[in-house]
């Protein structure tokens, strides 16, 4: 159980999305003793903690399986995906149709129910695709996502995160902004970082 601020610390250095198989000095914690991932986000920013960077799936001593969905004509294989992979995550990283939404959410579909992963991040219209797909539980990263271009859902599951610059001219920032309010979720669910609608600078990756 996380009884102590130094055993919060510590799990502040890991994945707050990832709740299974976390161990603080050693032991394994029950997800039911854990707080929420906006919970942990809030908790991290109030303490300041400086020079410790990254909420998010680069994290430091936990490996996942991750479901990562591309946006609109990017490629397999990308700069986001191989960051994850070479932070020793496991990767499903499946090509989705350019043209036909339903059936890039159908083969989301089948590899979500083919490898159950850990978590699910959605890269723009990746995003979109991770929305409008049956995941239950399963945790939610967003990276400026194109929900109102794309799918039918409107609102978020509450162990989601969004990360989204507010550069962005592609993905407007209030996107975003509108979609956790009608969410009903905190306004630490959406974490401002990078200059563009990609993502793909340092800072960026060490928050995914």
């Amino acid at each position: 159980m996380v009884e102590k601020v130094d055993d919060i610390m510590q799990l502040l250095e890991f994945n707050p999305l990832a709740l299974p198989a976390l161990t603080i000095n050693g032991k394994i914690v029950s997800d039911r003793t854990l707080p929420s991932p906006t919970e942990i986000i809030q908790l991290k920013r109030s303490i300041g903690r400086s020079g410790t960077r990254g909420n998010g799936l680069s994290g430091q001593g936990v490996q996942m399986k991750i479901l990562f969905l591309h946006g609109w004509h990017s490629v397999v294989g990308g700069v986001k995906p191989t960051f994850l992979k070479n932070h020793s995550h496991t990767v499903m990283n499946p090509a989705l149709d350019d043209d036909d939404f339903e059936e890039a959410v159908r083969t989301a579909q089948a590899e979500y129910e083919r490898h159950r992963p850990d978590a699910i991040v959605g890269s723009s219209r990746g995003g979109a695709v991770a929305m409008n797909i049956e995941s239950g539980d399963t945790p939610l990263v967003l990276l400026c996502p194109a929900w109102k271009n794309w799918g039918t859902a409107k609102r978020l599951k509450s162990n989601s995160v969004i990360l989204h610059s507010r550069q962005d001219d592609t993905i407007p920032f209030a996107d975003s902004e509108e979609l956790i309010a009608t969410s009903g979720l905190s306004p630490d669910t959406l974490i401002e970082v990078g200059s563009d609608h990609r993502l793909a600078d340092d800072d960026s990756l060490s928050v995914m």
